[in-house]
């Protein structure tokens, strides 16, 4: 696949300028930021869950654990950002803090850290070691703080919101540019009471890291998509209502489809762990996903109008397991083989109408930033691609140009198989990118059928695919 470069989105109109257009399309009533459209570009993300859990074979610790047993042996934190590199991924995300509050960074507000265990005579700093690894691999780099403490003496009270603002600050002033801020509504039995003051939080990253995207059920800008395995609902729109939604209590099946009717662009962020659990465990150095897994899973993320959050735990070396890497490996070398190669470009490309200079042969120019546009207030199109000469293929891709919004809301593709045209898939939305799987079929004449949108349509990109063979496998 090729990794197009992450630049940031100028604004519309003077980015049509530079390619030699005036803007005409209207943005639709709900956009993205320029950090947000740039966080889809990124596709795959990695979260590390590493903790004293590493070493207690826990997934939820006690906060009663000694900070003598986190003793990595090997730690690496290169090592981490070098395999997520290899893999196609854009950003870190580090579980600074879990439920059983141990601390990978020296807090000054807590005994409870990296400073009182053995682990490099008490000196060492996990978050630094991949903050800096992060920095020299050109990865983003982003932080999970857990609002649950299970150690920490005053969870429960008012008193806590301020430590977490506290420790919030650190995160926020000593590792340089955080990316994401990672936060859930996970919460103690034994303190129903507890409030989290999220307005707070989010308030200190705004201010003390205005680029920041932050994640939770509600947004601002990054929406969980109300599952653990890692998959986006075949409907999903990057609008939500976020008025009314609780953390940690939200319709989880809302948010899986996201709204068309949303007053706010919060992005689909479809999280899942390599293995069954989400620290390593020894017992499960067999059950990592196939790299053929880990492929389906990125169709239904990031081919559903997600990104792929994808956790890789380090092991009691403090290292990414070899199994974990091998199928990160293949993984990428299956997805780079699939998608080496459009069938579509350079194709003819009409259109039943188009608003102004944007043509539709702009769809299979291998730019994203570039895109047709149906007639004002359209919202039906038909687009008919002549590839230039017969192929087979058995993916099909579809972008929107998100930056003006998302529009579509029904689909089809046809293709043109002695003389009649046959249906041969179809779906809801698209957003930054729809990819669909079908039986392999050879043709030269593809048609796109858009028929319902919520605004002036518009396309970016069309591509067509034959799949890796190793796909084939799962």
């Amino acid at each position: 696949m090729k990794v197009r470069h992450l630049i940031i989105l100028l604004p519309v109109f003077f980015l049509n300028c530079l390619t030699g257009r005036q803007a005409s399309l209207k943005p639709a009533r709900v956009v993205p930021t320029p950090q947000q459209v740039i966080y889809q570009q990124m596709e795959l993300i990695g979260f590390v869950h590493f903790t004293v859990n590493t070493f207690t074979d826990l997934e939820w610790g006690e906060g009663t654990e000694s900070p003598q047993i986190f003793n990595p042996t090997q730690l690496d934190a290169r090592q981490w950002a070098q395999t997520a590199k290899n893999a196609g991924m854009k950003k870190l995300i580090l579980t600074a803090k879990h439920h059983d509050g141990f601390c990978l960074w020296p807090s000054a507000y807590t005994e409870h850290s990296v400073k009182n265990s053995p682990w490099r005579n008490g000196t060492g700093d996990v978050v630094r070691d991949l903050a800096d690894a992060c920095a020299e691999f050109g990865l983003c780099f982003g932080v999970y703080l857990s609002p649950w403490d299970r150690h920490e003496p005053t969870y429960g009270t008012n008193k806590y919101n301020q430590f977490y603002l506290n420790q919030l600050e650190e995160l926020l002033t000593q590792y340089g540019e955080i990316c994401e801020f990672w936060i859930d509504g996970a919460k103690g039995e034994n303190a129903r009471d507890m409030e989290y003051d999220f307005d707070a939080f989010w308030d200190l990253v705004r201010r003390l890291q205005p680029n920041a995207l932050m994640f939770s059920d509600a947004g601002p800008d990054i929406r969980w998509i109300g599952n653990e395995h890692g998959i986006a609902g075949e409907t999903n729109w990057s609008m939500i209502k976020r008025d009314g939604i609780v953390i940690g209590k939200a319709d989880q099946k809302y948010l899986n489809s996201g709204d068309a009717e949303g007053t706010h662009w919060v992005v689909g962020e479809c999280d899942v762990s390599i293995r069954p659990g989400w620290f390593y465990h020894p017992s499960e150095d067999d059950k990592v996903k196939t790299p053929q897994q880990l492929v389906d899973l990125y169709y239904k993320s990031v081919g559903r109008n997600g990104t792929l959050l994808l956790n890789i735990p380090p092991d009691r070396r403090g290292l990414f397991h070899e199994n974990d890497v091998a199928a990160l490996t293949e993984f990428r070398s299956i997805l780079e083989e699939t998608f080496q190669n459009n069938l579509a470009a350079g194709a003819q490309v009409t259109a039943s109408n188009q608003l102004g200079k944007l043509s539709p042969e702009l769809i299979v120019d291998d730019d994203f930033n570039s895109y047709w546009a149906a007639s004002k207030k359209t919202k039906s199109a038909t687009l008919e691609i002549l590839l230039p000469e017969k192929g087979t293929f058995d993916r099909i891709m579809l972008q929107e140009p998100i930056f003006l919004g998302q529009r579509i809301s029904k689909f089809k593709v046809q293709v043109n198989t002695a003389g009649e045209w046959k249906d041969i898939a179809g779906g809801t939305t698209i957003g930054y990118k729809r990819l669909l799987k079908i039986e392999p079929v050879q043709t030269d004449r593809i048609r796109v059928v858009i028929a319902e949108a919520n605004a002036t349509i518009a396309l970016s990109e069309f591509g067509l695919f034959k799949a890796s063979e190793r796909e084939s496998d799962f």
